[in-house]
């Protein structure tokens, strides 16, 4: 790695911060205003599902390969390539028209909001390493992550209040605004790669092979309830997922420059927290099950649905050093499995779907604070340990990569989720096992509604399980000093 004396100050930090606040709080509030727009646009409610992932899923596919070009050909000039890609697709989708062509207006921007974040999150991240060092580290690691994880807990809220007060295209010409403070707020920033990074090439067999694929297994969650579980078509999805996967796996184990560095992950520590990092994003599910719940079972508006959430929030951004001191004090493991447990806690409450309106609201706000809880205790330590368990020529590649774990997690975490919710809400008929096992009380025209919800958040259940599994499996009590990966 080259030598670099530049040593970050709070200025550029906020920058980076109001860099993925563009993601996370802007293009990620889609996830409350989906319905709004979808009957303001005209839009059928698949194809608005698919809309809301496919920002995440575009930022899943490209991160790894945008990690590693920033690595070769500069950190800076992605970061600020990403902020451009920002205001692109934030533009697009702000004035995507009513009818027929919003569909092409909001994919195509939501695609380039993904891709922003592909450029954006792993070159700041991979210069919050090169640039501060140790606790300084730790703590731009917990401020950065008040961006994402605090980021996505307001978004709710903030996109409910500008869709209700100034309507809901201000959502993103306001990121367009804060896109644009983040580019001057880092134009200090001195540019910095890898060295040999000439070298470097593009993976192209690999990145097409795993966007087929990925793309594929997309559009089989979404839809496959539309189209038919046993249809051709439902059939041709799998087979192209399942043969695209082993084509992806098998290329990138041959390339000399692997789109995805399989090396990495002989680091057990790197792994584990990459795993828990893909698991714990796709929890973010629950959001757009509970939200939508509340608007079309309970006739919520998108302002008092997201008001709900402002407990989440409030709990990340109070509680996200606390996060940090907890690594400091019990090292990686323990805060990661405890803020798993406080999520599993607030799912469980969410689940609650059979109750009054009245109670559920309340455990609602109680579960989107315990929730916020949650990812503030699990941020910063499985970020650290991530980052601490990479070589510095591979900072970009390796913070992509588990930044890539966050994106394709919470766009599959949203898929998989709103699949199950709009399978069964759908239905004219509650299900009948479901309606024997639990009482609905109240109305009873919404009963397939909220059993959808509850069936949405058992899933998101299951992946809280899975990263107390990972993390259990993986990463020891007391890790060892940094492995040094050799790339192959």
């Amino acid at each position: 790695m080259e030598t670099i004396h530049y040593k970050g100050n709070d200025k550029v930090l906020f920058g980076f911060i109001l860099s993925v606040l563009t993601f996370w709080l802007f293009a990620n509030s889609m996830m409350n205003v989906s319905p709004v727009m979808s009957e303001k646009l005209g839009m059928d409610v698949n194809i608005m599902n698919i809309a809301v992932s496919l920002a995440a899923l575009f930022s899943g596919i490209f991160i790894v390969v945008i990690g590693g070009l920033a690595d070769s050909i500069g950190r800076v000039k992605i970061f600020r390539i990403g902020l451009w890609l920002a205001i692109a697709g934030s533009l697009l989708v702000g004035l995507a028209p009513s009818g027929n062509t919003a569909t092409i207006f909001l994919l195509i921007g939501r695609a380039l909001q993904g891709l922003s974040a592909a450029f954006v999150m792993p070159s700041s991240l991979g210069m919050l390493k090169i640039f501060w060092e140790g606790k300084e580290r730790q703590r731009a690691i917990s401020l950065w992550s008040i961006g994402t994880f605090g980021g996505s807990g307001l978004s709710s809220l903030t996109g409910g209040i500008i869709a209700s007060s100034l309507g809901w295209r201000w959502i993103f010409f306001l990121a367009i605004t804060v896109a644009v403070i983040a580019l001057f707020l880092t134009k200090e920033l001195p540019e910095n790669k890898r060295e040999g990074a000439g070298k470097y090439k593009i993976d192209w067999g690999g990145i097409i092979v795993f966007m087929v694929a990925m793309i594929a297994l997309q559009v089989f969650i979404t839809n496959g309830n539309k189209f038919g579980w046993t249809s051709w078509l439902t059939i041709v999805l799998v087979a192209i997922t399942v043969v695209f996967g082993y084509l992806f796996i098998h290329i990138e184990n041959r390339a000399p420059y692997a789109f995805v560095d399989f090396n990495l992950f002989k680091n057990k520590i790197f792994t584990g927290a990459t795993l828990a990092n893909f698991f714990i994003n796709g929890t973010a599910g629950l959001l757009i099950v509970s939200l939508t719940l509340m608007q079309r079972g309970a006739q919520f508006s998108a302002m008092e649905a997201g008001l709900l959430t402002l407990g989440f929030a409030i709990a990340v951004i109070l509680f996200i050093r606390v996060g940090e001191k907890l690594l400091q004090k019990f090292g990686v493991k323990k805060p990661i499995i405890w803020g798993a447990l406080i999520i599993g806690v607030a799912i469980i409450l969410l689940m609650q779907t059979q109750i009054m309106t009245e109670q559920y609201a309340v455990l609602a706000v109680i579960a989107y604070s315990l929730f916020g809880l949650g990812l503030a205790f699990f941020a910063t330590p499985a970020t650290d340990a991530a980052l601490s368990n990479l070589p510095d020529s591979q900072a970009g590649t390796g913070a992509g990569i588990f930044k890539m774990a966050s994106s394709l997690g919470t766009s599959f975490g949203i898929a998989i989720a709103a699949g199950i919710y709009t399978a069964v809400a759908t239905h004219t008929e509650p299900i009948e096992w479901l309606a024997n096992l639990v009482k609905f009380v109240g109305r009873q025209d919404n009963v397939a509604i909220r059993q959808g919800a509850m069936l949405g958040l058992a899933f998101c259940l299951l992946l809280v399980i899975l990263v107390i599994v990972t993390v259990a499996a993986l990463i020891p009590d007391k890790p060892k000093k940094t492995e040094e990966i050799t790339r192959k």
